[in-house]
């Protein structure tokens, strides 16, 4: 069967980084094609190139057998390829029926909107979806996963036969997840080809025909799911042999050096949404807790749920023995604890301002007295920090944007550590940084816990979380699935249980 849509040969460079390295990708009429891979895999670039945001430096994109040049994503729609993302990108002031039919709206004999069959159309459209809502109300009024469903239909009722779906049921109830599963085999029924982007490994071998796998800007496979054991997918992904997980992995129960000492913080069956599902674990002092598992497996949203960033339907966080109150960041970390984001652009540091002023944001009320901010305790601070974490800068006053991005993290890990915190939650801290100023911060990590500081540390790289962490708890889909100690804690029983939840023994 010829192929509905194809990239052949891509590839797409930003700044000398090659985010796509000679990918070639073919979509049947009718399947529904897994595209999966962890973070910087290529996804989103594939993506983008596909619908029109990004043209390839080299290679051909195909639409139904014949060459073409997508411009703006426009005439990808035009062409017939819809997408839906996993951010809605809708309008959340206009009403649901109006961005349902935003662009195709019926009008009446005079050419103006006819409204009051555009609402009816609307109601009965978003009827099989699962929405009974007021097809007159804003958008941004309704649940994001109902916000969810009405780009899908949206994307559906544009007469594509190619629809692109980013992380779906990222927001979605379990009940809507079925509803989206009968919508892509009515797509199917169809002969409406589909991209599917998902981290949900169960998902996936339910409802897609074919997977293709890209890691590092590269293709790695493409075949049939159902003949591809879920070990050598995460294995492709990951990059690492199967031979060589189950000539690693463990049996028995290894040694925890810990276990003698009360947890600084424990965390009691967190659940938000679709995000976390249950996640309980407990740090000590002077332990390096790892978490591991896939892009979307929930470790982020752990952090983020202990220090109070994430709204919490469930579960406790207790440091020291006391509860932490629910969503209260300022109240977390004045009781002591300390979150390295995994954006350090976002969520981190404050370009504009320099060496000196980043490092002591966090610290300011400490440092201040009466609300006065003395500038010579600031000094000492700074000096300490940057001395001990062997900050490269020109002097202190130097603006922290000038940087190398290895020591704009260490200017982050100083900042919290001059909070004196009692856990220090690292996500992805050597993300983007080069291998020595790695290794260095690797290396302050290893003396923090030494010192007696708590350590819970998020990372994609599995040698780094081998390497590093003294106890691993491995996620799944926002739940924990594992948690291994000592001789257990090898690269082999970690993607092992990831592929089997938890089943390794």
């Amino acid at each position: 069967m010829d192929p509905v849509l194809e990239v052949v040969d891509a590839t797409k460079e930003f700044g000398g980084v090659r985010a796509l390295d000679g990918v070639s990708f073919a979509l049947r009429p009718g399947e529904v094609h897994a595209l999966v891979g962890e973070n910087g895999a290529g996804k989103s670039t594939l993506i983008k190139v596909l619908t029109g945001v990004h043209r390839p430096d080299s290679g051909q994109l195909r639409h139904r057998g014949e060459p073409v040049v997508f411009t703006r994503p426009a005439q990808a729609q035009q062409a017939g390829i819809s997408t839906i993302y996993q951010e809605v990108n809708l309008i959340p002031l206009m009403s649901v029926a109006g961005n349902l039919f935003l662009g195709r709206e019926p009008r009446n004999r005079w050419g103006l909107v006819d409204r009051a069959r555009m609402n009816e159309m609307a109601e009965r459209v978003l009827a099989g979806y699962g929405i009974r809502e007021d097809v007159r109300r804003p958008l941004g009024t309704l649940a994001v996963g109902a916000q969810q469903m009405v780009a899908l239909a949206r994307a559906v009722a544009t007469d594509a036969h190619v629809v692109i779906m980013d992380e779906p049921t990222s927001s979605l109830e379990p009940r809507e997840v079925e509803t989206l599963f009968g919508v892509i085999e009515e797509l199917h029924r169809r002969d409406i080809a589909i991209v599917y982007v998902s981290h949900r490994m169960d998902e996936l071998y339910r409802i897609c025909d074919r997977v293709t796998v890209l890691r590092d800007g590269k293709h790695v496979h493409t075949g049939p799911l159902a003949e591809l054991p879920r070990i050598e997918l995460v294995s492709m992904m990951l990059g690492r042999e199967v031979g060589d997980i189950r000539a690693h992995g463990t049996t028995g129960f290894g040694e925890d050096h810990h276990a003698g000492r009360e947890p600084v913080l424990r965390a009691e069956h967190l659940a938000s949404g679709q995000r976390l599902r249950d996640v309980s674990l407990t740090v000590r002092p002077g332990e390096v807790v790892g978490l591991a598992g896939l892009l979307g497996s929930g470790r982020s949203e752990t952090a983020r749920a202990i220090v109070g960033a994430l709204p919490l339907d469930s579960g406790t966080v207790l440091l020291g023995g006391k509860s932490l109150p629910r969503g209260d960041v300022a109240a977390a970390v004045r009781s002591g604890v300390a979150l390295l984001a995994e954006d350090r652009k976002a969520e981190g540091i404050v370009p504009n301002l320099s060496v000196r002023e980043n490092i002591v944001l966090a610290a300011l009320p400490r440092l201040s007295r009466f609300g006065v901010v003395s500038r010579a305790r600031q000094d000492r601070v700074v000096e300490t920090f940057m001395r001990r974490l062997r900050i490269k800068a020109s002097s202190p006053d130097q603006k922290v944007a000038e940087l190398s991005g290895g020591n704009q993290q260490k200017v982050l890990l100083a900042r919290w550590l001059c909070t004196e915190p009692k856990v220090l939650l690292l996500d992805e801290p050597t993300r983007g940084i080069d291998v020595g100023a790695k290794a260095e911060v690797q290396a302050l990590v290893d003396e923090l816990a030494k010192e007696g500081l708590a350590v819970l540390l998020i990372s994609s790289e599995m040698e780094e979380l081998v390497d590093g962490a003294d106890r691993l708890v491995v996620l799944k889909d926002g739940a924990v699935v594992d948690e291994l100690v000592g001789e257990q804690v090898t690269e082999g029983n970690v993607l092992a249980a990831i592929a089997s939840g938890g089943e390794r023994r």
